[in-house]
């Protein structure tokens, strides 16, 4: 799922997960992070969930998938759209 709260030229958006799906370690990865899976990990809250939370600028178009513990790679169905390889998110 993904939450999307707007601020000033930005879009602050939150990547969210249940808490135990996969049962492993998963990070957010994408164009805005040079796919690099230590710059947002998701962490857990209170709610069951787990989430990472990055801020894009408005009006931009993001490729990003999901990085689970293994080399698990999977998308997120709650994005704007699929790329054929990504999920791709419109802020």
């Amino acid at each position: 799922m993904l939450e999307r709260k707007k601020l000033k030229g930005r879009t602050q958006v939150t990547f969210v997960l249940p808490e135990d799906i996969p049962p492993a370690p998963v990070s957010v990865v994408g164009d805005f992070n040079h796919w690099n899976p230590h710059a947002h990990p998701l962490a857990p809250r209170g709610d069951g969930t787990r989430t990472a939370t990055v801020a894009l600028p408005t009006g931009s178009s993001h490729a990003f998938r999901y990085l689970a513990a293994g080399d698990y790679w999977f998308d997120d169905d709650s994005a704007d759209h699929h790329d054929g390889t990504n999920g791709r998110i419109h802020t």
